[in-house]
């Protein structure tokens, strides 16, 4: 095979504009949240008591909410049933930090409603962690080796990844469809300009989730070119 994949023009040509894609959606994400950090809600509701009045709403009554370290740690966890929020959101009581909590409240929702793509993600992500783990060592070792059988394994290890990446995609987006009009519904939100705050800041959050499948899906492309599996052997 004789080549470093980092050093082939073929992987910045794929690899490349995702890449800038990843790097504007992370921008977008952090300055929309710093922007909407600032502008308090009219009702003045922390993100812990924003998320409550949501699930309250959904008529949600097991669900624990925690502060977790860390900046946009947000995440809810279906196997405890907790909505964990990042000191930021947990006690902000900004439209950025209503909007993040409300979007964890919404996969909530999801658990307690069986949304399908939720149930299929969690069970993915111990064969996503397993493929993303076995998967980089065999493809550089196949490189490296010369060995295309390894690099195969390896590419064949890394779809695992990129379907959980494809999958995450539906459940995100509903979870912020959800929070949107939950917060609406429950009085979380209370004019226009907060609402439209939230729009944007759970847009750009939105988008690095796309940013990332599309980088995993021309990564994968990538490899499985130079595995011979997709349009011949590359050499």
């Amino acid at each position: 095979m004789g080549f470093f994949y980092g050093l082939d023009p073929l992987y910045w040509l794929l690899i490349g504009p995702t890449m800038i894609l990843a790097l504007w959606a992370q921008i977008k994400v952090k300055s929309n949240f710093a922007r909407y950090s600032q502008v308090t809600t009219a009702n003045r509701l922390s993100g812990a008591e924003a998320a409550e009045t949501v699930l309250r709403y959904a008529n949600i009554h097991n669900v624990k909410i925690e502060e977790v370290g860390g900046m946009l740690s947000d995440h809810y966890d279906p196997r405890t049933k907790t909505l964990r929020l990042s000191p930021d959101v947990f006690s902000g009581r900004s439209i950025a930090a209503a909007g993040v909590a409300a979007h964890e409240a919404g996969h909530a929702i999801q658990h307690a409603a069986g949304y399908v793509p939720l149930k299929l993600r969690s069970a993915m992500v111990p064969m996503a962690s397993f493929g993303s783990w076995l998967a980089w060592p065999m493809i550089l070792f196949g490189m490296l080796l010369n060995s295309l059988h390894l690099m195969q394994f390896g590419v064949i290890a890394f779809t695992a990844l990129v379907a959980f990446q494809l999958i995450t995609l539906p459940v995100e987006f509903n979870a912020s469809s959800r929070a949107k009009l939950v917060l609406v519904k429950a009085g979380v939100l209370v004019n226009q300009q907060e609402a439209e705050g939230v729009d944007r800041v759970l847009n750009a959050a939105a988008m690095t989730y796309v940013a990332a499948t599309i980088t995993a899906v021309a990564q994968l492309l990538y490899f499985a070119m130079r595995a011979g599996l997709l349009g011949g052997r590359r050499d």
